[in-house]
């Protein structure tokens, strides 16, 4: 399940509702929580403005979901992602992998993490705390980690290289 919202979430909610879908089938639920932080060095960030590509960012990050499903042996999974303007420290993203052993849900989530990243189509607006605002760009170390998962061990390897 992917959804794309302005409003918070609830990622407790979230995940009991990823749990009840899988049932008895995940042994292990792996989730992850991103925040909204500084990305600027020179000054705080106030605010983070994400915009997307409605119909085909959805799309995407199903994509994603099912190459996740097809690499590793898991259940289930659930992208939740905001966009508008988002306040420094409020939640932003939402990833949840239900499997039936902790190693293959770990890889599936850290997978999408790594993805959304650098593959879904969303656009980030920083605003500082002294009124600059700029887009912030892709980093290459976001890239050269989605770009690891394609190697032929990837699979199997732990997440960091």
């Amino acid at each position: 399940m992917v959804i794309v919202q302005k409003a918070d979430f609830d990622a407790a909610a979230l995940q009991r509702q990823l749990r009840q879908r899988t049932a008895t089938k995940a042994g292990a639920i792996v989730t992850f929580t991103g925040y909204v932080r500084d990305y600027a060095t020179d000054a705080a960030t106030r605010s983070l403005f994400l915009e997307h590509y409605p119909g085909m960012c959805e799309r995407e990050i199903e994509s994603l979901c099912d190459d996740a499903r097809s690499r590793w042996d898991i259940e289930d999974c659930l992208v939740v992602h905001r966009v508008g303007e988002l306040a420094n420290a409020e939640q932003i993203v939402f990833v949840a992998v239900a499997g039936a052993h902790r190693g293959e849900a770990f890889r599936a989530c850290e997978y999408l993490i790594d993805a959304l990243k650098t593959r879904a189509p969303f656009w980030k607006r920083e605003t500082l705390a002294d009124g600059k605002k700029f887009w912030v760009e892709q980093r290459q170390s976001d890239q050269e980690k989605t770009e690891r998962w394609s190697s032929p061990s990837s699979s199997e390897e732990p997440g960091n290289p």
